[in-house]
């Protein structure tokens, strides 16, 4: 149905966002650790709106790297920056060995617009990206429609001109409705976008503050999470079981059309995440007995 892998063992992707703190560092390298027992294909490092968390992405990404020898995704966005600066931080990623990027327009910060001198969307700057090296380049797609959006269809055909850049694959925002993402891959299927659709998977760490996000964010909350989740924010351990089978029934849904790759917003909490991954077969303790 959906175009995807089948052939494909499952692979699961982990996001993180930079700690304001050095004890929020710290708390992250523990994380970290914890979560590579999972054996992902690679960790991405989200970038504040504007660049505003540069550097902490830079450091958190050499981290990363350092302590799990795995790739990792640096997330990039090209609002308030010309087009030299982008580039010239395009290159500095290169020369540290960074390949792996998530390319974004990015949220433009409150009372400021595109720079006339700059990349004008996520499109131009994986083309951008592509003029300047090998990378291997993440772009987003919507299944619920971006907020800015026009309609749905402007939304795939932006979708479709990130990927004729030079995209090699899109990650979704999450969508709690898996018929949702399904129709979604099946319409990306049915306008040429071949490339790997990979769900983007939000486990619910707080549930209020996951309502307000959304609202904010364009994705919509069904009546039966509201009902599910009801007063679990004052019961962690239930919600964070309530949500572990949540995303891992999501996950089996999407694995039985053909989906084989998650990428999973794990908001720097690793159990909820890590129990997803053992529910969908990948604890440390499986990865190495195929190694064997």
């Amino acid at each position: 149905m959906t175009g995807q892998h089948p052939d494909r063992d499952t692979a699961v992707s982990f996001e993180l966002f930079p700690p304001k703190t050095e004890a929020g560092i710290e708390a992250l390298e523990r994380t970290v650790d914890a979560l590579a027992t999972a054996g992902p294909g690679y960790f991405s490092v989200t970038y504040g709106a504007g660049g505003t968390t540069r550097d902490r992405t830079g450091r958190i990404v050499e981290m990363v790297r350092r302590r799990t020898g795995l790739p990792v995704a640096h997330h990039l966005t090209c609002v308030g920056a010309d087009r030299g600066e982008v580039d010239d931080q395009a290159r500095a990623l290169l020369d540290q060995g960074v390949r792996h990027v998530v390319a974004l327009r990015g949220d433009l910060p409150e009372g400021e617009t595109l720079r006339a001198d700059g990349y004008r969307d996520a499109a131009e700057l994986v083309a951008g990206l592509r003029r300047i090296g090998d990378f291997d380049l993440s772009v987003a797609a919507y299944p619920e429609v971006h907020p800015e959006a026009a309609n749905a269809q402007a939304d795939l055909d932006h979708l479709k001109r990130k990927i004729d850049a030079g995209a090699n694959r899109a990650i979704t925002q999450y969508a709690f409705d898996t018929e949702t993402i399904l129709r979604f891959i099946d319409r990306a299927r049915g306008a040429g976008i071949e490339a790997p659709i990979v769900p983007g998977i939000m486990p619910v760490a707080n549930f209020a503050g996951l309502k307000k996000f959304s609202a904010n964010c364009g994705a919509s909350i069904p009546p039966w999470m509201e009902e599910m989740f009801a007063g679990l924010d004052d019961n962690p351990s239930m919600r964070d079981m309530v949500a572990t089978s949540v995303a891992s029934e999501q996950c089996r849904r999407l694995m039985a059309e053909g989906v084989t790759e998650f990428h999973i917003y794990t908001l720097n909490k690793p159990a909820v995440t890590l129990a997803i991954c053992r529910a969908l077969g990948l604890p440390a303790e499986a990865r190495q007995d195929r190694a064997a």
